[in-house]
C-alpha cells in the first residue's frame, strides 16, 4: 500500500482494506476476511469482528454516478474511509453509512477537487445505541464549478447516547464557483452529541499581501493557500 502515500498522499495503517480507484474496485489493493463485498450494489457488509481496523480507500477521478453502501454489524469495531477524488466531468456520489454496532465507530474523510459539477450526499443512519458516524468533507471548488453537499444523520428510536457529526467545509478558487451546502440532523432519541456545520474559506487579504511582500507571486500564494486547507485537520 506504500504506493497510496507516494502517489496520493493516502496514510496507511495496518488494517483490513477496501480500494476503490477511478470508481472502480480494485480486488487485487485489497485485503479484508471481515467484509462482504456486492459489486452488483458497490455494498461493503461488514460482518465478522475483525482482528484491525477496516480502511476504506477512494482514490482518483470520479465521474458521473458513484454509490458506496457501507454496513457495520459488529460491535466494538473502528471503520475509516478515506477519500481523495477529483472530477473533470459531472460526478456525483452517495455514500450510505449503517452503524448497526454497538460501540461501533466510522471515521470518514473525503477530499475532493471540483472542476466540473460535483454533487456529494452524506447519509449516516444510527440504528443501534453508543454508535458513532463521523465524516468530513472538504472541497476544492475550481473555476465555474458547481459543488452541492448534502449531508443527512438519522439517530433512530433505539440510537439513544450515539455520537454523530456531518460537516462540510469548501473553498472557491475563484469567484465563479457555486456553491451549496445542506446538512440534516433527524433526532429520534437523545444522542451524546450531534452536530453539523457547513463553511466557506476565503483567502485573507492581510496573509496575501504578507505573503507578497515575502516575494512569493500571487500564483504561488494561491497554490499555498489551497494546499493548507486540503491539509488541515
Amino acid at each position: 500500500m506504500s504506493y497510496l502515500w507516494q502517489e496520493f498522499n493516502i496514510k496507511t495503517f495496518p488494517a483490513e482494506t477496501l480500494v476503490f480507484r477511478d470508481g472502480i474496485f480494485c480486488q487485487d489493493l485489497s485485503d479484508y476476511k471481515s467484509a462482504e463485498f456486492n459489486t452488483d450494489k458497490n455494498t461493503i457488509s461488514i460482518v465478522k469482528t475483525p482482528s484491525l481496523p477496516i480502511h476504506i480507500i477512494i482514490i482518483g477521478e470520479i465521474a458521473g454516478n458513484f454509490d458506496i453502501n457501507i454496513d457495520i454489524l459488529p460491535e466494538n469495531i473502528d471503520v475509516f474511509m478515506t477519500a481523495k477524488i477529483f472530477n473533470k466531468k459531472p460526478a456525483f456520489l452517495n455514500f450510505f453509512i449503517k452503524n448497526t454496532g454497538k460501540n461501533s465507530v466510522f471515521n470518514g474523510q473525503i477530499i475532493a477537487q471540483n472542476y466540473n459539477l460535483l454533487k456529494i450526499d452524506v447519509n449516516a443512519g444510527h440504528f443501534c445505541e453508543n454508535t458513532g458516524i463521523f465524516v468530513k468533507t472538504k472541497v476544492l471548488a475550481h473555476q465555474n464549478s458547481d459543488t452541492q453537499l448534502n449531508g443527512y444523520a438519522n439517530i433512530e428510536n433505539n440510537a439513544k447516547d450515539s455520537e454523530s457529526d456531518v460537516s462540510f467545509s469548501v473553498m472557491a478558487v475563484d469567484e465563479s464557483a457555486k456553491i451549496k451546502m445542506m446538512p440534516t440532523q433527524y433526532i429520534k432519541s437523545v444522542p451524546l452529541c450531534a452536530k453539523h456545520s457547513a463553511s466557506i474559506y476565503k483567502n485573507n487579504e492581510n496573509q496575501i499581501e504578507y505573503l507578497r511582500g515575502a516575494g512569493l507571486s500571487l500564483a504561488e500564494i494561491k497554490q499555498i493557500f489551497q494546499e493548507a486547507f486540503l491539509s488541515q485537520e
